[in-house]
């Protein structure tokens, strides 16, 4: 289902940090030079239809920049990437979310930007909160949400967009356990329709409930 062979990126980090309009006005005539970061190198993975993958590893070692690649966020510096199928990346929960517009307003909106029809998302509006369940606050404006709540709500909405490979980033990492449990029921699901995962996340439990096969990057 994703093969990945040889691919390598690197990310150039510069120097100079501006502070000022004159400090910016002044490195103009300075050359500008920068640290090359290698975050992947001569890296390789295959993964099976059906399979799911998880993957853990400090922070800096490219879990997150592999997932995007495979997204197609970033292009790769070198190597080959495939990927079979349609794809959902839900790497940063809340992204295209808008603070100032309600709970009903959000799921809309960043339904649209995942590619989701308008009628899929008014049928199953109501599974949507209610799985997030913030029945409740379905017309608050976002801004007066914790973090969990937004959270439960981003993950409620990303779900719902059918895939044949989904790739997750952290995704549990701000839920409490009665969301956890849920997550890793529609994981089972995804699991029994044959569905593909890549899931990164620091806890070795949850990866071990999880997942077929983990690797460890370093």
């Amino acid at each position: 289902m994703i093969s990945i062979h040889h691919i390598s990126k690197s990310f150039l980090i510069p120097h100079e940090q501006k502070r000022s309009v004159k400090g910016s006005l002044f490195s103009m005539f300075h050359r500008k030079t920068y640290e090359r970061i290698d975050v992947l190198q001569d890296f390789s993975l295959e993964v099976q239809s059906g399979e799911f993958l998880g993957i853990m590893g400090p922070n800096g070692c490219g879990k997150s920049t592999l997932l995007k690649i495979l997204a197609g966020v970033y292009e790769p510096d070198g190597g080959v990437v495939e990927v079979s199928g349609t794809v959902s990346a839900i790497l940063e929960l809340g992204v295209g979310f808008h603070s100032e517009l309600s709970a009903r307003e959000n799921v809309f909106m960043n339904g649209t930007l995942l590619g989701i029809s308008k009628s899929q998302l008014q049928s199953q509006f109501r599974n949507i909160i209610a799985f997030a369940e913030l029945e409740q606050f379905s017309d608050t404006p976002l801004k007066h949400f914790s973090s969990g709540m937004a959270a439960r709500l981003a993950f409620a909405v990303a779900i719902q967009v059918k895939a044949d490979v989904y790739l997750m980033d952290e995704v549990l990492a701000v839920g409490d356990a009665v969301f956890q449990k849920k997550c890793l029921e529609v994981f089972r699901d995804f699991k029994k329709q044959g569905k593909t995962l890549v899931f990164v996340s620091h806890s070795k439990e949850l990866l071990e409930q999880t997942c077929d096969r983990v690797i460890v990057m370093g």
